[in-house]
């Protein structure tokens, strides 16, 4: 139930050290069909990344569209005001991954929750995160893509897990006898439990399990042990 970085990252990652020349890094990216690549130091800890958009910015900031009239995009206009001038100039002269990265990198441990890196990619805007070690050398990275495998389980997988985890674990009160079936990844609980709040709990924690999409409770009890005001 809890799929950890370490179950979905690529472990065999591509990097470049500080000095590795602007073209070098553009063949990397294009050769291993990568949107972006991690610079590290000789001992391998995370430096920064280097991604495509780092690499458009040197065209996008050429003098000669300047001298042409040439005037960015507004939504490139305020992405560099908001990330700030001397950055995006810093950037658009670059010559070495070390002047072209990103720094520091936004990075995440392999013993942290897939939620962990989902909402981490949200806040703070990113694609892909470097997998680092308690002293921030690269262990692999992880990508949107790599996150969203745990969505593509087969229902088999899933209705072994809920059924093997959670219906048949002895902390219910009472025998039981729930069910559930899963398709395209929704699961239908049916059958009956003694307590109304063991029901519940069963619909909660099956909403955890990773690959499920939704679920249809359908499940009956014998005795309603929650209070009156929950019931309301």
């Amino acid at each position: 139930m809890h799929v950890k970085v370490k179950d979905v990252m690529t472990t065999d990652v591509t990097s470049v050290n500080g000095c590795t020349p602007f073209k070098d890094v553009a063949e990397v990216l294009i050769n291993h069909e990568v949107s972006a690549v991690p610079v590290v130091d000789g001992e391998g800890h995370v430096l920064g990344v280097v991604s495509e958009a780092d690499l458009l910015r040197k065209e996008e900031f050429k003098e000669q569209y300047y001298q042409e009239g040439y005037q960015p995009p507004l939504r490139v206009r305020l992405r560099h005001r908001l990330g700030g001038r001397e950055d995006t100039r810093r950037k658009a002269v670059g010559d070495t991954a070390a002047e072209l990265m990103t720094a520091p990198a936004v990075t995440i441990r392999s013993q942290a929750s897939i939620v962990s890196a989902m909402r981490l990619m949200d806040e703070r805007g990113v694609k892909r995160l470097p997998v680092v070690d308690a002293e921030g050398r690269l262990e692999g990275i992880v990508s949107r893509q790599d996150l969203l495998r745990v969505f593509v389980r087969s229902d088999a997988e899933i209705a072994e897990e809920v059924n093997r985890d959670i219906l048949r674990r002895p902390l219910w009160s009472g025998p039981n006898d729930a069910t559930a079936t899963v398709d395209r990844g929704i699961v239908t609980l049916a059958g009956r439990m003694r307590l109304r709040s063991d029901a519940h709990l069963v619909a909660r924690l099956v909403q955890r399990v990773h690959g499920v999409v939704d679920v249809v409770d359908r499940l009956e009890w014998d005795a309603d042990d929650t209070p009156r005001w929950k019931s309301l």
